[in-house]
């Protein structure tokens, strides 16, 4: 097997490859190909490419916001003519079908045309003052040097969530991606460059998070800090940024429950519940872990549902016959094994799958048999996040029971509910502890134009996506203009 191509770090508008660095390769998951690569940067990496983004950020600051659209739209024009190509990368380096690998670059390519519109927004407020002949308003600036810390689930997807937005509002930014998807990672970088992105507005170093993301963090030259992952990693980030009395926005993990009551088109409640547990094989913040399913239909939609699961094709995500590829590395197969012996234990229902596939063209990849247990609501499999193809099921005796039990878990990012009632269905809308509510519709499938984010251990509040995406990279400033010619004082009597 040849050796893959070799990336550098993108600093100050420049590839290089630092000397003495040593290097790590990412892998497709389904084949053990290696694909590319990559250095494992340094404090010192980090120290410079933070340097030229602190560097270029007064000049990037004072572009006009709707030019620094103008440069988003070209961004979204490389994704556009590269979108076949990236697809196939996301596809061979994360492991998602391909359908979905292209579906991860239109995502993309979404977001960042919605981010350009902004530029002609950043909209603050205008309000009436207390006192005569004086104005009041609004405005947004940017914090400065952002860093962007990205998982591989969506490789090109959440780093464009983050790097557009914080770009519109005016801000440089330091990006560290996933190590598993580095080769992603600099695919999304190299589309900026060519877009004819200004050196130093985007940095680009590869390397681990305890290195790389922990000297990012620590730098009291970045002033805001943009990191999707893991709950404790997620936890250990906020920590080290408060020191720094920094912004942190966090968006972390999901126990996401699809309630199916006794009124629920059966049908499209199957289709729904297939696609978001084991799309993406189950490696989506937003993928559903839990079917809670009412008592009067419980039987009949579990028998349909493992038979339906049973022939979904699992293999090479690339050919595009394929429902479901492999999970995306050696160390994710090892966790979801883990957390499928721990559903044994814990004396849940195996309905089908529970193992690793071995046999064939599956020996060199990662891939885990789509996974179906019967449970009880409160065991480790029904409330902690796997992360994989492996699905809790739960049944419950009515509505309130059903959102009792979707509730009762210390996520809260998505929430789906099938039925016919509408009366219950708003209902739900109101009562689900979760950012996200789907009627009808599984846990997955959010639209760039409308806010991503949710509660509790899935985050610290902030949303991404949508007009709020702005909110996480830009400061209010506050403007008085009192054109009186004379003293005014607010919070005193005007009469005196």
């Amino acid at each position: 097997m040849s050796s893959p191509p070799s990336y550098g770090l993108f600093i100050d508008g420049k590839w290089v490859e630092p000397p003495g660095r040593s290097r790590f390769s990412t892998q497709n998951p389904a084949t053990g190909e290696p694909l590319g690569s990559f250095v494992s940067g340094t404090p010192e990496d980090v120290d410079r490419a933070i340097t030229a983004a602190a560097r270029a950020f007064p000049s990037w600051r004072s572009t006009p916001a709707p030019h620094r659209g103008e440069i988003l739209l070209r961004v979204a024009e490389v994704f556009r003519r590269r979108k076949d190509e990236y697809g196939a990368i996301v596809t061979r380096e994360m492991g998602k079908v391909i359908a979905e690998g292209r579906g991860d670059v239109q995502e993309s390519i979404d977001f960042v045309e919605y981010m350009a519109g902004e530029g002609r927004r950043l909209a603050g407020e205008t309000v009436p003052s207390e006192l005569h002949q004086k104005f009041c308003l609004t405005v947004r600036q940017p914090k400065g040097v952002v860093a962007c810390i990205t998982p591989w689930n969506f490789p090109t997807a959440i780093p464009n969530w983050k790097i557009a937005a914080a770009l519109i509002c005016g801000n440089t930014v330091v990006f560290k991606p996933a190590s598993n998807t580095a080769l992603c990672g600099t695919k999304v970088v190299e589309a900026y460059e060519e877009a004819g992105l200004p050196k130093g507005v985007l940095n680009l170093v590869t390397g681990s998070g305890g290195v790389v993301g922990n000297a990012l963090v620590d730098d009291p030259r970045v002033r805001a800090i943009s990191f999707t992952g893991g709950v404790e990693t997620g936890r250990e980030v906020y920590v080290r940024g408060a020191r720094g009395l920094k912004m942190v926005h966090l968006e972390l993990g999901g126990k996401n429950p699809q309630i199916v009551l006794d009124d629920a088109d059966l049908n499209l409640a199957l289709e729904g519940v297939t696609f978001g547990a084991f799309g993406t094989s189950g490696q989506r913040c937003t993928a559903t872990s839990r079917l809670i399913v009412h008592e009067k239909v419980y039987d009949e939609f579990l028998a349909r549902l493992v038979k339906r699961v049973e022939g979904l094709k699992v293999g090479d995500p690339i050919d595009p016959t394929v429902d479901m590829g492999p999970v995306a590395s050696a160390d994710q197969e090892k966790k979801v094994l883990e957390y499928i012996e721990i559903g044994r234990h814990e004396g849940a229902k195996l309905a089908t799958g529970g193992h690793r596939l071995t046999e064939g063209a599956y020996a060199k990849g990662h891939f885990i048999a789509p996974t179906i247990f019967e449970t009880r609501h409160g065991t480790r499999i029904s409330v902690e996040e796997i992360f994989g193809p492996v699905l809790s099921v739960l049944k419950v005796k009515d509505y309130a029971e059903a959102v009792k039990v979707a509730n009762d878990v210390p996520y809260g990012l998505s929430s789906s509910i099938y039925t016919r009632d509408v009366n219950r269905a708003f209902q739900a809308v109101e009562e689900l502890e979760a950012g996200i509510t789907y009627i009808n519709a599984p846990t997955i499938g959010a639209e760039v134009q409308l806010p991503f984010g949710g509660v509790k251990n899935t985050g610290n509040g902030g949303r991404e996506a949508g007009s709020v995406a702005i909110e996480e990279f830009t400061e209010i400033k506050t403007v008085f203009i009192d054109f009186s010619a004379r003293l005014q004082k607010a919070q005193i009597d005007l009469a005196e």
